[in-house]
């Protein structure tokens, strides 16, 4: 790749583009050869497909075709340096306008300037900086809005948005209007199949979210969220899913909240796993020293709050950890995708979902029909399951340690469903469902026991049994208030033990 440009290297790029992302190259030219300015493109590429790759190759070919300057736009300070490298491994001669860069004096020098979204807004307000000659905007990450307010002041030029998801952070600011088309690259189970990902196999369990609350950007609220999953039953379900599928490995773990990060950091260091917190208040310095040591120590766990959802690469982690839930499919693909880096003998992760997150949007490698979201996004959030309707397909599974100690006991399962339907065949009322529940449970204490202490010591085992068969019960009778689930239970509880004491 001899050139003479000016602001371009003369070197010869290392880098080899795959086919996939010289074929994406070639689409985004047509449509810049169709549309040289007044347009905005967007194009979409799974986490781990090389999007900084392939626009570092458009800025190279874009700069010899039509000696125009590019900007590049982000919103995180690594994710600036991060293209900045990329960009000079390309043999473009590039400045970063961060905080420290007031006017430039110097821009004459260079043919490309990859900027922070806040740091240029500011500065372009206050009439600082006067860009000269730019012919195209890349935006990084475009789904965030913090871009939309530079757009007025680049009307002219071409602008390329890239994004792993296409769809708003903010579900009332769309992307179809800002954005004239979208180019779809390569799906995540194509680049599976090619080698380019790693396959992620997923274990979800099971965890009810109607005490969560939606906060104005649509998402579940942090407070909500820490009360869930700050408790002692979830910070246990996390461990006991930890030591079953990812003991040993490298793990990192996304938390909604500082408080429930902190208390997962304290409830893995109690049980003596090496774990280090990380949270936007961390320092610089400790965040260096964090993901240095996440790097050389094999079976490393991090706990942090979505600060390593961007600009983060730690190709050696092994397990994902979802201890949240989440409505934003963005962040459901960012969180898994830091999981999904290929390496010599690395061609899958674990990715451990507590927060229904998969029932909710799907398996991450499962095809999406991106053209639909992106000009029709309402239609898509209209029709995501709602809790209520995943909760409702909750099998409960009674815990190995919990069956054991009801070993006498030949069937412990109940199908709250089934026998609601035959009741109302028989024209009995509905609460007979939960007599029957409560005989199979008053046979297995005492089957399981040698006095009524040891019944009653067994009928509280069986809380998590009791309360997924009323919630069963409360779907099918329409009527699942949690005011009116907690008296079912409350009831149910008092009337199992009465029955205990009569059948001692």
């Amino acid at each position: 790749m001899e050139t003479k440009t000016f602001g371009i290297e003369n070197k010869k790029v290392d880098k080899e583009l795959y086919d996939y992302q010289q074929k994406d190259i070639e689409k985004i030219f047509n449509v810049i050869d169709e549309h040289p300015e007044h347009y905005n493109l967007l194009y979409q590429l799974p986490t781990g497909g090389g999007k900084t790759v392939i626009f570092s190759q458009i800025v190279r070919e874009y700069i010899q075709r039509t000696q125009q300057k590019v900007l590049i736009l982000t919103h995180r300070i690594e994710l600036c340096k991060q293209t900045s490298k990329m960009l000079t491994d390309f043999g473009v001669r590039n400045k970063i306008i961060n905080s420290k860069v007031k006017e430039l004096p110097d821009q004459d020098e260079y043919m490309c300037f990859v900027a922070m979204v806040e740091t240029l807004n500011n500065r372009l307000h206050d009439e600082k900086l006067d860009l000269r000659n730019i012919g195209m905007v890349i935006i990084d990450e475009a789904h965030y809005n913090s871009f939309r307010k530079l757009f007025k002041f680049f009307e002219r030029c071409f602008i390329l948005g890239v994004t792993a998801t296409p769809l708003s952070s903010n579900i009332k600011l769309p992307m179809k209007d800002n954005y004239r088309e979208l180019i779809v690259g390569d799906s995540i189970s194509s680049l599976i199949e090619k080698g380019f990902l790693a396959r992620a196999k997923t274990y979800s369990y099971n965890v009810g979210l109607s005490g969560l609350k939606i906060g104005m950007n649509g998402d579940y609220t942090v407070k909500s969220s820490e009360e869930l999953y700050s408790n002692f039953s979830m910070q246990e379900k996390l461990l006991n899913a930890y030591m079953e599928r990812s003991k040993g490995k490298k793990t990192l773990i996304f938390n909604n909240g500082i408080n429930t990060s902190i208390e997962v950091y304290e409830t893995f260091k109690n049980a003596g796993l090496p774990i280090r917190h990380l949270d936007n208040t961390t320092s610089k310095q400790d965040r260096k020293d964090i993901l240095k040591w996440f790097k050389h120590t094999p079976n490393a766990i991090v706990t942090s709050v979505s600060i390593l959802t961007t600009g983060f690469d730690e190709p050696t982690v092994e397990t994902i950890v979802l201890n949240r839930a989440t409505k934003s499919l963005t962040l459901y693909f960012q969180m898994i995708g830091r999981g999904s880096r290929v390496l010599p003998g690395k061609s899958e992760f674990n990715v451990i979902d507590l927060g229904n997150n998969m029932a909710r949007f799907g398996d991450w490698s499962a095809p999406v029909d991106w053209k639909q979201i992106f000009r029709s996004p309402d239609f898509y959030f209209e029709n995501l399951l709602s809790d209520e309707e995943i909760e409702r397909e909750f099998k409960y599974e009674m815990p190995p340690d919990v069956r054991n100690k009801f070993a006498n006991s030949e069937d412990v399962d109940y199908d709250v469903e089934t026998a609601y339907d035959e009741v109302i065949k028989k024209g009995l009322k509905s609460k007979t469902v939960l007599e029957w529940s409560m005989e199979q449970h008053v046979r297995m204490c005492v089957e399981n026991s040698e006095d009524v202490f040891d019944a009653r010591i067994l009928a509280k085992e069986l809380k998590d049994d009791i309360s997924s068969r009323i919630k069963q019960y409360s779907y099918c009778i329409s009527k699942s208030t949690k005011n009116y689930r907690d008296w079912l239970e409350e009831d149910y509880s008092r009337k199992l033990r009465m029955q205990i004491n009569k059948e001692f």
